[in-house]
């Protein structure tokens, strides 16, 4: 993503004990269990650029690609990644609609951070001058409420986000920050680094719990190395996995109710 309280007292996901090592037995089929890893950005609109300028959809990419190979290991054979082609705004309703025509069961959408432009600073490397900010690092995750699954999304995020914390990864703070601007976004849950950020497209039109994942700061000299280690991503997928586990389970003891349909107009019925 080029840019881009309290948890309840007894949060299944807050129990961290067992939760860097193997998922927990989970009640859900995994094998029917849908979900769709989108791979934030383009090749044509690469989305932020690192401090060593390395596109962030390279990025998204590889994590996206790392985390369906751990979620398919784990059993959740239909899972998919969804990689679009073309620019910007474009891009990003073809996304939607091929999300919403396959209807998963969650859609995560898979990104890096940067910072916005205020804060770069220049550097020279390999002989030739970059940007960089070492000032904000680590992962977020975002929700929308207007998402038609907002709670479904919210419960996910917080799982994500418990199990990023729970393997000692630390969720960028500078999101709630007046500083930030434009950028400024409400903390939902200051345990899991789950924020609410309205506008993105991918988590409102969405037809099914949608969450947009942050894997890291780019921009950051040092956590750029650390995105870029095969150690990160599997760290990441683990994260992913066991979160989804948790939430496969909860939504078998609670099964998504199919969104009603709206009537057809006057002159739709009379054309039948």
């Amino acid at each position: 993503m080029s840019l881009g309280h309290a948890a309840p007292a007894e949060d299944p996901a807050k129990d961290t004990s067992s939760a860097a090592s193997k998922p927990a037995p989970s009640n859900c089929d995994r094998s029917k269990f849908r979900t769709i890893l989108d791979v934030g950005h383009t090749a044509k609109s690469p989305g932020a650029a690192s401090s060593r300028n390395i596109d962030e959809f390279e990025f998204n990419l590889r994590l996206a690609k790392r985390i369906a190979e751990k979620l398919k290991a784990d059993g959740f054979s239909e899972t998919t990644v969804l990689v679009t082609e073309g620019k910007a705004k474009p891009s990003l309703m073809k996304r939607v609609a091929a999300a919403n025509k396959a209807n998963p069961d969650l859609f995560l959408s898979i990104h890096h951070d940067s910072v916005p432009d205020g804060f770069l600073e220049d550097w020279e490397f390999e002989g030739k001058p970059r940007h960089f900010s070492d000032k904000f690092s680590g992962y977020s995750v975002f929700v929308s409420e207007q998402n038609p699954h907002y709670k479904a999304s919210l419960m996910f995020a917080k799982m994500l986000g418990n199990q990023m914390a729970a393997r000692d990864q630390q969720f960028a703070r500078q999101y709630d920050q007046m500083f930030m601007g434009k950028y400024q976004r409400l903390l939902l849950d200051i345990d899991a680094g789950v924020y609410r950020y309205d506008e993105l497209i991918v988590l409102r039109k969405t037809q099914m719990p949608a969450v947009l994942l942050e894997a890291g700061s780019i921009i950051n000299r040092d956590e750029e190395l650390v995105m870029d280690s095969q150690e990160y991503r599997d760290l990441v997928s683990m994260a992913v996995s066991s979160a989804v586990t948790e939430f496969c389970d909860a939504r078998t003891a609670q099964p998504r109710v199919a969104q009603p349909q709206l009537p057809a107009s006057p002159r739709s019925a009379r054309k039948r």
